[in-house]
């Protein structure tokens, strides 16, 4: 497959009520600690983040892949070594069209898995490789919505023709017909490593000692995206969820919290006292009083 082959995808804007979120069983599929074992490589980018950023400030942007094959050089070959949930398409479709126009030649590892947004841009590659305990996941785009029942129809429709583009781009790089393509989208499908090289997603299987597991740092961020998918699941709303991420992150309380924490010095972590101003005296009618 060659990239100048490959559709254009639309590039968009997000409405203002709607807001691209990382599906829970993507974000429960994740293992952050798979990576490649030659990420050292100059000509190598990697992409183990979500896509758009994410709680921490941080994740895979079509920016820095931008500023990555800048550095690398428009004729110069690339590989793009991913290990991510998806997140953000609009910024997924960026990223791939970023990896259609570059004029070198493009090779595409999926390492852990490549999911929604993710498996968009693993689409943008003359040679796509996959490890065999690897996944691609396919869906349509994944959001959330604020609104009543007309502004929520209206917004599937709007979605409709960016499902439509992501199926036309699966159907031209793997050759499935479109109508198995758009079902496939419906339903949700994870498509393993031999499968994927089966049905034309991939071109081939990685090598078992191309991929690694990271250790405790790969730890530390699986558990706060443990910590952000129970939020999300508990219906706390991302743009809060992203503030306490930072608060977590940075050891700023937030100032909604009430109270001045204060660590003492205790075997416990968790230990923490705050110090809470009396509550005032209150008067009622007729001389009684909350004393």
């Amino acid at each position: 497959m060659t990239l100048k082959t490959l559709p254009t995808l639309p590039a968009a804007r997000p409405r203002a009520n709607v807001q691209f979120d990382l599906s829970p069983r993507a974000m429960q599929a994740w293992n952050p600690g798979i990576r490649s074992a030659m990420d050292d490589e100059e000509s190598t980018i990697t992409i183990y983040d979500p896509i758009g950023e994410d709680m921490w400030g941080d994740g895979v942007t079509a920016k820095r892949i931008a500023g990555a094959l800048r550095r690398i050089g428009s004729g110069n070959d690339v590989t793009v070594n991913i290990n991510s949930p998806g997140g953000n398409y609009f910024e997924g479709l960026a990223i791939y069209n970023l990896l259609r126009e570059h004029q070198g030649r493009v090779v595409v590892n999926v390492m852990g898995i490549a999911a929604s947004a993710a498996s968009v841009i693993a689409m943008g590659s003359d040679e796509l490789r996959i490890g065999r305990a690897a996944f691609l996941m396919v869906h349509n785009a994944w959001v959330g919505v604020m609104g009543n029942r007309l502004e929520l129809r209206e917004v599937a429709d709007w979605l409709e023709p960016f499902d439509a583009a992501a199926a036309d781009l699966y159907h031209v790089r793997t050759g499935i017909p479109q109508e198995s393509i758009v079902a496939q989208l419906d339903a949700e499908t994870w498509i393993g490593g031999g499968e994927a090289v089966t049905a034309g997603w991939a071109d081939g299987l990685l090598t078992a000692d191309e991929v690694e597991e990271g250790g405790a740092q790969a730890s530390h961020r699986l558990a706060a995206k443990e910590l952000d998918l129970a939020m999300a699941k508990a219906g706390i709303p991302r743009s809060r969820r992203r503030e306490l991420m930072q608060e977590f992150k940075s050891g700023t309380p937030s100032a909604a919290g009430g109270g001045t924490p204060r660590a003492t010095a205790t075997d416990t972590p968790s230990a923490v006292e705050h110090d809470l101003e009396p509550l005032p005296k209150l008067e009622f009618p007729g001389g009684m009083s909350n004393a």
